[in-house]
Formats: C-alpha cells, sequence, structure tokens
C-alpha cells in the first residue's frame, strides 16, 4: 500500500500554511478559478501527479486543483527548491506529498516513482521528469493518462524530442509557449527572482561590476534586464545570430563566452544546454568569479570539473561554495548550479505565478473536457484561454481596453480595403 506521504517534518506545517495564505491574497485570477472549480467539480474522480518547485504558490495551485476534485499526488521539480514547510502544510490538509529540501539523487527518484506509481489520469510537469519516468520505467500505466501539462522551456524542448522520435503516447499542452507564461513568468518572474537569489545569498553590491548572461530568450532577457537596472554592466553571449542583435539593440554587448570569461564578476546561464561554463571557460575567468545557473537542470555550470580539479572546497557563506584553484584563482558557486531562483530564493512573484498557474489549470480543465478528441500529442494552449487570463488579471489590476467596433471588426477581416 502507497506512502499518504514522505515529508521532511510534519510539524512545519503553519509556518507553510501562512505562506500560501499570503500568495493566495496575491493571486487574483487562480482564486476565481478555485471559486468556480469548487462548484463545478471538474476533476472529480481523476488522479493527478504534479512535479513543480514545491513553495507557495505552486501549493496554491495543488489546493485549487483539489478544490476542483482531483486527488493530488505531489512532489518536487528539484532537490533544492522544496520548502518543507510548505509540503507539512499540504499533508495537513490531506494531500498527498513526497517530497523534501536537500533530497539525494536516490530519494529525489523515488519521490517522483511514488506519485507515477498512483496511476495519474493527468501530468502537470516542470521540466519533463514525470513524463519521461512514466514512458521509460512505468509504460503499463501510459494507458490510463489523458494528458498532461508541461510547464518551463525546458520540458518542452524535451516534449519536442521525445515526439520527434515518435516516443510521446498521450498528449501535452505547451503551458510554457503561452504568451500569459513566457511574456511574464520567463522575462519579469525570471529577470526579478533570479537577482532576489543571488542579491540575498551573496549580499554583494551588484552596480559597477560586470554582469555575463549566457542566452537570450525570453528568460535571458529578464536577468539582462534587471541587471542593468542593479546598475552593472551587461555582456550577453548567445548561439543564435537574431537574438544576438536583439540583445545588441537592447544595449548590451555581446561576445563569445571564451571572450567574456575574464571580463565577468557575475556570470548566470539561462539556456537550457549543458556545458555552457565548462574547463575552457574558467581557464579565462579572473579570480574572485561568481557562478550561477538559471536554467531548469544543473548542466550549465560545469561543478563537477570543480569538484574534482579544486586544491581546495569549502563554504565560503551559506549556499555558496567556494573552489580554490591550482592556479591560485578562487570561484564561488551559488546552490550547487543548480535554479538559483528557486534553491536561492522563493521563486517568482506571486503575481506572476497567478497568470502561470493560472494557465496550468485551464490546460489541466480543457484536456478534461475534450478527453478522447485530441489527436495531436503537443498541443498548444487555445489563444482564447490566453486572452482570458490576461483579460482577467487587468481587471483586478484595475485597468480597462478598447474593443473593436462592428466597422473595425469588419475592416479586418475584410481582404478589400
Amino acid at each position: 500500500m502507497m506512502k499518504p506521504y514522505e515529508i521532511r517534518n510534519p510539524s512545519l506545517w503553519e509556518s507553510g500554511k501562512q505562506k500560501i495564505e499570503w500568495v493566495k491574497a496575491h493571486m487574483d485570477v487562480l482564486r476565481t478559478l478555485e471559486e468556480k472549480y469548487a462548484v463545478e467539480k471538474p476533476f472529480s474522480g481523476y488522479k493527478i501527479a504534479l512535479s513543480i518547485h514545491l513553495e507557495a504558490k505552486t501549493a496554491y495551485l495543488c489546493k485549487v486543483l483539489a478544490a476542483g476534485g482531483a486527488d493530488m499526488y505531489i512532489t518536487g521539480s528539484n532537490p533544492l527548491s522544496t520548502q518543507d514547510d510548505i509540503a507539512a502544510a499540504l499533508v495537513h490538509d490531506g494531500l498527498k506529498v513526497y517530497a523534501w529540501y536537500g533530497a539525494t539523487k536516490e530519494e529525489y527518484h523515488r519521490h517522483i516513482s511514488y506519485v507515477v506509481e498512483a496511476g495519474p489520469r493527468l501530468i502537470i510537469d516542470d521540466g519533463g521528469d514525470l513524463v519521461n519516468l512514466i514512458h521509460t520505467e512505468y509504460p503499463h500505466l501510459i494507458s490510463n493518462v489523458i494528458g498532461g501539462c508541461e510547464e518551463t522551456t525546458t520540458g518542452i524542448i524535451r516534449l519536442v524530442a521525445m515526439d520527434k522520435a515518435g516516443k510521446l503516447k498521450f498528449p501535452m499542452m505547451m503551458v510554457n509557449n503561452a504568451q500569459c507564461k513566457y511574456l511574464f513568468d520567463n522575462r519579469y518572474g525570471t529577470g526579478q527572482s533570479v537577482w532576489d537569489g543571488i542579491n540575498r545569498t551573496t549580499n554583494l553590491i551588484v552596480a559597477g561590476k560586470t554582469v555575463v548572461v549566457a542566452g537570450y530568450g525570453w528568460c535571458g532577457k529578464g536577468v539582462a534586464l534587471r541587471a542593468k537596472g542593479l546598475g552593472a554592466k551587461v555582456i550577453v553571449t548567445e548561439i543564435d545570430p537574431i537574438k544576438a542583435v536583439e540583445a545588441v539593440m537592447d544595449g548590451f554587448s555581446v561576445m563569445p563566452m571564451e571572450q567574456a570569461a575574464g571580463q565577468g564578476d557575475f556570470f548566470i546561464t539561462v539556456t537550457g544546454c549543458t556545458s555552457v561554463i565548462d574547463h575552457r571557460i574558467y581557464a579565462g575567468m579572473k579570480d574572485g568569479a561568481i557562478l550561477c545557473n538559471a536554467g531548469h537542470f544543473n548542466v550549465e555550470v560545469d561543478v563537477a570539473y570543480l569538484e574534482e580539479n579544486a586544491k581546495e572546497v569549502f563554504t565560503a557563506r551559506q549556499n555558496i561554495k567556494g573552489y580554490r584553484m591550482k592556479d591560485g584563482k578562487t570561484f564561488y558557486v551559488i546552490a550547487e548550479g543548480r535554479l538559483v531562483n528557486l534553491a536561492a530564493g522563493d521563486g517568482h512573484p506571486a503575481e506572476i505565478m497567478d497568470m502561470s498557474f493560472s494557465l496550468q489549470a485551464s490546460a489541466a480543465y480543457y484536456l478534461v473536457k475534450n478527453q478522447g478528441k485530441l489527436t495531436e500529442k503537443l498541443i498548444p494552449l487555445p489563444y482564447e484561454v490566453d486572452q482570458d487570463v490576461a483579460r482577467t488579471k487587468l481587471s483586478f489590476m484595475g485597468y480597462e481596453i478598447d474593443t473593436l467596433s462592428e466597422e473595425q471588426r469588419k475592416y479586418l477581416d475584410s481582404w478589400q480595403v
């Protein structure tokens, strides 16, 4: 018989509840969905397996889905982003949680396995771990799944690769590709939360220093924008010439990483790729460089090389590890090279995640309502859902917009001017 939960300390629930109530008060759109789902119960009879960074905003999403009748099986999506008091609060409210902060590789695998073994009908994923696991280790459970939702860019990349190889066996909603996700969460959310994590962990000034941002997608844009606002000189490294031109026109220097290596004080990787900073880059870095990663997986900064080649490894400060190299230079890595805004901070602001998680809840609702009708495996979130979330958000923000007149509508719909 499956355990009802596996968490670090159930007695922490009051602290977690306080955090959840705080974000709920600032997530207006999601509250409206909670009210709707509590009456309609669209997820009644559905087991939902969820793997997202387990902090307060995620917890509130879980409670919204549970209010809609879902039987929730919850785990984290990163060993260092789970907050134990949040896990305790969810368990206290009767939800099934399998996660704790600082999980080993084996513990993390056990926890995500628990939620898959439950036999979910719906999967809500962040990075693709649950989808990958059910396809590789639990294929006999695939037929039970009506579909899933993916939260992040890295997860979409994995899903596209699976679909291209003909391995993806059920529909997945590409929530990350919705405009209300990448325009706000990826840009403004990542931009603010990455620097929140860096600043609270290092307690160092940013103004007057050089920040190297690897990757100029929507997340990289946000990180570079906030670095500029903090008074830093910003260098962007890219592999895409179009994004590189955009970075130049946004006022940033652009150069290869090997050239930027000797100039940077802070290095932030936001690419979703592996080995962005490796031994070639370390060789050119100056003493005291601070490195961190804002991509989903801890593969962008080659921490293993530092562990193997440093003559001394030490804790420089809580959540910062120092590596004194044989040439005398010292490098500092924040949060083991894991997702810095969550492993060293609280993640995106509540108001931003209000939109992202409203999209997630709406995507799950869409899958239930269209069960058996979806023929494609990779499904964009309907534009109408995107607009509904934005319209509701605008209303709560106190803004109004224009609407087309009938004359204007006819003009735009006509090919004759």
